[in-house]
């Protein structure tokens, strides 16, 4: 594990610190992101609290140490994590991850007034996107589905990019669809998604072959099925 694995703007960032340090911190951030694609968590927040210890001033530290707590499901910190790293650095990139949390932490409503607070055309398409999600998840846990689903109404579902941002919107949309018993559409919206996803972020192609049973089932069980007679 060397320093120059990791990220170059980061490394940017750590020039602020005495040489040494510098190293030693990027080397427990390269080796915390190993970590996190090994989907060992807690390895990963580690790793990240060592390079905390040492550089807890450095933005791209505190991100590290929010992402790192969401993914382990550990919200308040993340929160607290993510909002100092947004303060240091005036960033709303956060903005999808922390109302996620305030879901996570059964505050959906919380979630939604920070979302309307924050100026979307301010954001990239990616975090766009995902504040969209969020979105509409906080609609649901609110018991709202039909408001899910015209949350997710948007020109992004056909309008951005392929890739991994339109394919988890797709999703998405999906899924609140399939939720409120529109199940074609549904099932037409997740083959989109799959043909979006060209980073293969998503199950998107699995969960159109669940669509393809659920309409072979429903087939097979119609009463103009001569099978039925």
């Amino acid at each position: 594990i060397t320093a120059e694995q990791l990220d170059r703007s980061v490394l940017l960032e750590l020039r602020t610190l005495p040489d040494g340090l510098a190293e030693i911190v990027a080397r427990h951030l390269v080796a915390a992101d190993l970590a996190m694609a090994a989907d060992d968590v807690e390895l990963a927040m580690a790793h990240i609290e060592a390079a905390r210890r040492r550089a807890g001033r450095v933005a791209a530290v505190r991100e590290a140490a929010g992402v790192a707590a969401y993914k382990a499901g550990k919200f308040p910190e993340a929160i607290s994590e993510l909002r100092t790293a947004r303060r240091m650095t005036g960033s709303n990139a956060f903005i999808p991850m922390i109302a996620d949390c305030e879901r996570g932490l059964g505050r959906p409503q919380k979630a939604l007034d920070l979302i309307k607070t924050t100026n979307t055309k301010t954001l990239d398409d990616e975090t766009r996107a995902e504040l969209l999600i969020v979105g509409a998840g906080a609609r649901a846990d609110l018991g709202q589905l039909d408001a899910a689903v015209v949350t997710l109404q948007v020109p992004e579902l056909t309008k951005l990019r392929p890739g991994t941002a339109r394919a988890r919107l797709q999703y998405a949309y999906s899924d609140f669809l399939a939720q409120v018993g529109r199940t074609t559409e549904a099932w037409e919206w997740m083959e989109r998604a799959a043909a979006s996803d060209i980073d293969g972020a998503t199950d998107a192609a699995e969960r159109c072959e669940e669509f393809a049973g659920i309409a072979f089932t429903e087939e097979i069980g119609s009463p103009a099925d001569p099978a039925n007679d």
